[in-house]
Parts: structure tokens; C-alpha cells; sequence
């Protein structure tokens, strides 16, 4: 038997995203963050399975964070690349990457000039610190050798 229960997808409570904008220099990313979190709420809209939806894109943020580059991401020197991670919650309707994107367009007037390189970084469960750890994890651990 399981240890853990309810399907995969229903264990999933937050994602953590890398979020490359080529040709975005850092400040103008780092003010734009500033403004969507010094918002309370941040209505966006999105087309949906159940038709045109507005909802608030800023209450399923849990962190979001500018971070400098490693490298160019472009592979192009001289070319700036302003880089975002954020940790989104799993909510109804589920809060996108390009949902934050539309966020930032709305406080901060923020429209990428080329189209950004979303990673999904991890998926899973939160911990009580707020870490996403693998939601499968109960499950190993109330296993025991020799189980299948």
C-alpha cells in the first residue's frame, strides 16, 4: 500500500520557475518586481478551458526574486539578460509563468522585446519552511526494504 495519498497532481502545492528575458537589463526587472510586490492584488486575464478568466495573479507568488546570471544566457556577449526565479503556488485557476509575466506588464509597464525561456525548475510539496521537496518523498519514507 501507499503510504501517501490522493493522486500525483493533487500532491503538487508549488513550482519553482527560472524565468530568462534577454534584452531586459536587471533594474528595470528589479523595479518591476519591487512594484508587483508592494501590490496587494494584481488582476490578470488569461483564456481558459472554461472561457475568458480574470484572476488575481499576485496571491499565488510566494517568492520572487531577481537573480544575476551565471552567464549569458543568450550566448551573445554584450547582450543583457535579465533573469527572475519565483516559487508559485498551486492554486485554482493555476498561476502561469507567462500569468507573472502579464502581472509585471500591469504594475510596471515591463513587456519583454524578445520572447523569454521559462524553466520549471522543481514541483512538489512545501515544506513548512516554504522548500519544495519531492512529493513522493512520504512515500519512500514509509516504505520498507523489499517493498514493491
Amino acid at each position: 500500500m501507499v503510504a501517501g495519498s490522493g493522486s500525483l497532481a493533487d500532491r503538487i502545492e508549488a513550482s519553482h520557475w527560472r524565468i530568462e528575458l534577454p534584452e531586459v537589463e536587471p533594474a528595470v526587472l528589479e523595479a518591476a518586481v519591487a512594484a508587483f510586490t508592494a501590490a496587494d492584488e494584481i488582476q490578470v486575464e488569461r483564456m481558459t478551458k472554461q472561457g475568458r478568466r480574470t484572476f488575481d495573479a499576485r496571491a499565488a507568488v510566494m517568492r520572487i526574486d531577481v537573480v544575476p546570471p551565471a552567464e549569458t544566457p543568450s550566448g551573445v556577449p554584450g547582450v543583457s539578460c535579465a533573469i527572475l526565479e519565483l516559487v508559485v503556488r498551486q492554486v485554482t485557476p493555476s498561476v502561469r509563468p507567462d500569468d507573472v509575466l502579464s502581472g509585471l506588464r500591469v504594475v510596471a509597464d515591463l513587456v519583454p522585446p524578445v520572447s523569454p525561456r521559462v524553466i520549471r525548475l522543481a514541483q512538489g510539496t512545501l515544506t513548512a519552511q516554504g522548500a519544495i521537496v519531492d512529493p513522493l518523498d512520504a512515500d519512500r519514507d514509509g516504505a520498507t526494504i523489499g517493498e514493491h
